[in-house]
């Protein structure tokens, strides 16, 4: 809900409130007021007709039954309400009486009701009543109207800062540029978010350089290092010593993982960096078939059956490199993630491609799944940047990605949706697929 929407909301209630409120007290407060008017001239009216009687002249004979009345029978006295019908209209009239006694020197006393007609006071009532809501309903659509103007109008300066913060791409390299409205609370609003993105811009280009020359400072140390520990392995004399050649291999294995480390942060880099912008048409389902003779002996290895469902698809342009490394990551997962005997199902149609394995469950939020560094089984040789490798390739090219889990044969899916055909990777369709739907 947005906020002035809220506040209106909050505005009508209230609004709506104290006009009930006020026009309640105001019908009590009339109706009190104009029935005391009557009271008080049924009061006169009863004082002319005993001094007419204490002077010794006859009461007045009832002409109008509805205003006046005698009866020697007694009758209450005191003020109360009644209805009469009303020969003309032929419907009931509400009227105010007075009743009281009267005595008559020599003769028997005679009980005289005085009465007067509300039919005045329930239009007044009504008249009031009636003009109390229009009023009302006039406020509020004022508030309405208001409302709209206040969103088009002097909210325009929080939109147009909120269109370039959506719009706004680190990886671009450049601060927020936003204007100086007019409105002291926005103008100072841009101002802290514009101080904002100049630090981050900084940072980030200062990480992004650290990570760079670290990148590549260590990766010719480390080729020297793998190139020696063979040489090593190999020496004959290595043989005759049987504690130094399992310290040697475990090394040797260290330097692997650290390379392979090192060039998956590389590749995600490089991701970030936008420095895959070289797309050619590629043949997905040639080159899915190619990976698959690729990871055959990983697979006999574990007892593992590979099922393909590939559809005859048009060449999507895609970066060789990027589409190599989607595909092996995606398989790998599904090879390390399964079961012994399981299968690995890889479907690829025009709208997606789905890799399935069975495997056990796994807990937490599925969404951290494709965090960096992220393992279910911490002492996995695997650096667990697979699946974050996966989620930066589809997000350079607008593709979605989700995970599933049936229950049922306790079967994980990955899913890339393929989007629209475009152009690798500005960086405004990155940050709106950097977190796709679903995960």
């Amino acid at each position: 809900m947005k906020l002035l929407t809220a506040t209106n909301r909050y505005y009508v209630l209230l609004s709506a409130g104290l006009f009930a409120l006020g026009s309640a007290v105001l019908y009590v407060g009339v109706n009190h007021a104009v029935r005391s008017e009557v009271s008080e001239q049924l009061e006169n009216h009863r004082r002319e007709l005993e001094a007419r009687v204490a002077s010794g002249r006859p009461l007045p004979e009832p002409v109008y039954r509805a205003q006046y009345s005698l009866n020697t029978r007694p009758r209450p006295t005191g003020y109360s309400d009644t209805t009469l019908l009303d020969p003309y209209e032929h419907e009931l009239v509400p009227h105010r009486q007075l009743t009281f006694r009267v005595l008559r020197a020599g003769q028997p006393p005679v009980w005289v009701t005085l009465r007067k007609s509300l039919v005045e006071t329930d239009e007044l009532l009504g008249a009031i009543l009636s003009t109390m809501l229009g009023v009302m309903g006039l406020l509020l659509l004022g508030i309405i109207v208001v409302n709209r103007y206040l969103s088009k109008v002097l909210w325009a300066p929080f939109q147009r800062t909120l269109a370039q913060l959506r719009g706004y791409d680190l990886q671009q390299h450049r601060a927020l540029d936003l204007p100086a409205p007019a409105i002291e609370e926005f103008a100072e609003l841009n101002q802290a978010l514009t101080h904002l993105s100049r630090r981050l811009v900084a940072d980030y280009e200062s990480l992004r350089e650290f990570t760079a020359n670290a990148a590549h400072e260590t990766q010719t140390p480390l080729a020297i290092m793998q190139a020696q520990l063979e040489q090593l392995l190999q020496l004959p004399a290595l043989a005759e010593d049987a504690a130094a050649a399992p310290l040697l291999a475990d090394l040797y294995g260290a330097t692997r993982r650290l390379s392979r480390l090192h060039q998956a942060l590389g590749l995600l880099s490089r991701i970030e960096n936008g420095q895959y912008t070289q797309a050619v048409p590629l043949d997905l389902a040639a080159l899915i078939r190619e990976k698959a003779e690729q990871l055959a002996p990983l697979l006999d290895a574990r007892g593992l059956a590979l099922h393909l469902h590939l559809a005859a698809l048009p060449p999507r342009p895609l970066h060789p490199g990027l589409a190599d490394s989607l595909l092996h990551n995606l398989l790998h997962n599904a090879i390390r993630h399964n079961l012994p005997g399981g299968d690995v199902a890889v479907r690829l149609t025009a709208d997606a491609l789905e890799v399935s394995n069975p495997g056990p469950v796994v807990s937490g939020d599925p969404a951290r799944f494709f965090e960096r560094f992220r393992k279910h089984n911490a002492a996995s040789e695997s650096p667990g940047l697979g699946l974050s490798i996966v989620q930066h390739i589809c997000a350079y090219y607008g593709f979605g990605l989700a995970y599933e889990f049936a229950p049922a044969g306790a079967r994980h899916t990955l899913r890339v949706a393929f989007g629209p055909a475009r152009t690798p990777a500005s960086p405004l369709t990155r940050a709106a697929v950097a977190r796709p739907a679903g995960l």
